[in-house]
């Protein structure tokens, strides 16, 4: 669906943020998405996500390996008032800019008694984002958080996610409270609303979650396209 008139625009780091990669991210600069949504206050739920609305419940995930060798499940964060699901990669350009900004949220929320869980899940396909792909890259960065490998990819397919970064915020039902990206800039100087933050805000403290819904900006998620024969 298009987004309304108002909150159209193509601000040119869109297309600087690929400028200067390595040849092995082409591809996935590729499959950005060039316009670069700044929502409003009348967007409804629904408008981005071609299969979730606010307020679904999603499956729980089970069983997904993660980088530290253990399988990750819901039942791990299912004790928190707020989870934050980032779908994310290795290969993507927009994805890694948000590696700090996806680790110093779950390094915020960490420790003792905390409410909030952060989980980061990668459905590529691809060799640069394979499981071995991803232990070098949680190991190098020192990721704070689980960093799972959804192999299937049904639970990228079960949450409606198509890109990377792709954020979503949970309550303890499972219920989507907010969907979208992360912040409305992918420099973190330029950033003025902290999307996924404020989310989590309203949740701890009861109050309804003003912006609900955003556009993802980054790479197509790699799905596996199976053909039919003739």
């Amino acid at each position: 669906m298009p987004a309304p008139a108002s909150s159209r625009a193509v601000p040119s780091f869109q297309f600087a943020a690929c400028a200067g990669r390595a040849a092995a991210l082409l591809a996935a600069c590729t499959s950005l998405t060039l316009p670069f949504f700044t929502p409003t206050s009348g967007v409804s739920a629904g408008t981005y996500n071609p299969d979730r609305v606010i307020g679904d419940v999603v499956p729980a995930w089970k069983d997904l390996p993660g980088t530290d060798g253990r399988l990750h499940s819901w039942n791990d964060v299912a004790d928190r008032a707020a989870v934050v699901v980032a779908f994310t990669c290795n290969s993507c350009p927009y994805a890694v800019d948000y590696e700090r900004r996806i680790d110093d949220l779950a390094r915020k929320h960490a420790g003792k008694g905390a409410r909030v869980a952060v989980v980061a899940i990668n459905s590529n396909l691809i060799p640069e984002d394979a499981p071995e792909a991803m232990k070098r890259r949680a190991e190098e960065r020192g990721f704070a958080f689980p960093y799972l490998f959804d192999g299937s990819q049904e639970v990228a397919k079960s949450f409606g996610a198509v890109r990377t970064p792709e954020f979503f915020v949970l309550d303890r039902q499972r219920r989507i409270v907010y969907m979208g990206a992360f912040d409305d800039a992918t420099k973190p100087e330029d950033v003025t609303k902290r999307h996924v933050e404020d989310a989590i805000d309203a949740l701890l403290a009861g109050r309804d979650v003003t912006v609900k819904e955003t556009a993802p900006v980054g790479c197509l998620i790699r799905f596996d396209r199976k053909r039919s024969r003739p």
